[in-house]
């Protein structure tokens, strides 16, 4: 006995539907530029966050502590984000105790960041930044050219093709004329 089309189709018609369904998944995939292709949890809920959605952005990475004489720097950071997210900036912090300066777990670290210094942008889970144990995102920006952290508040720039375009000590503060500049500049005109 003979299968009807219509009945031999239907798988068939199934596997197309579940495939068109991947493929923004595939392509989104694609798209994505190396150093970005990563992912890593939140720091305020452990939620795991492909860092492919800010692909198309231009990128500040920066390892963060709390207990640094640097740490005044999230007011700024906070403000930059501010200033330029809608051009299409987005700062990612990466706290870390590689120096014996973030000794709190995520929580804390998180309702610190929050209460003191009203950081909004995307922050993940404690990590990581420098040797053998680095997280992957600081291996490739290594990998990349970019100097290993030295300190906190390294920040990392990005453009928006994905490209590394700069790295900047904990001494240069993100108001920082040169730091600005080469800002706008990897954010393209406005």
């Amino acid at each position: 006995m003979k299968t009807p089309l219509t009945l031999r189709l239907k798988p068939i018609a199934s596997s197309i539907i579940v495939l068109s369904a991947l493929l923004p998944v595939f392509a989104s995939a694609a798209n994505c530029p190396a150093l970005l292709n990563h992912k890593f949890n939140r720091l305020q809920d452990e939620t795991q966050q492909d860092l492919c959605q800010y692909a198309g952005k231009a990128v500040v990475v920066v390892n963060t502590a709390s207990y640094c004489g640097f740490t005044s720097q999230y007011d700024g950071l906070e403000k930059l984000y501010a200033k330029y997210k809608d051009k299409g900036l987005v700062v990612l912090g990466f706290p870390s105790n590689d120096f014996s300066q973030e000794p709190d777990d995520n929580k804390k670290i998180a309702d610190f960041c929050h209460n003191t210094y009203g950081v909004k942008f995307p922050m993940f889970s404690k990590s990581s930044v420098k040797g053998k144990e680095a997280n992957p995102l600081f291996t490739a920006l290594t990998k990349a050219g970019a100097k290993e952290p030295s300190w906190n508040f390294n920040k990392y720039l990005i453009d928006r093709d994905g490209k590394l375009v700069g790295s900047f000590g904990s001494m240069t503060r993100p108001d920082d004329k040169s730091f600005v500049s080469a800002l706008e500049k990897a954010l393209g005109p406005q």
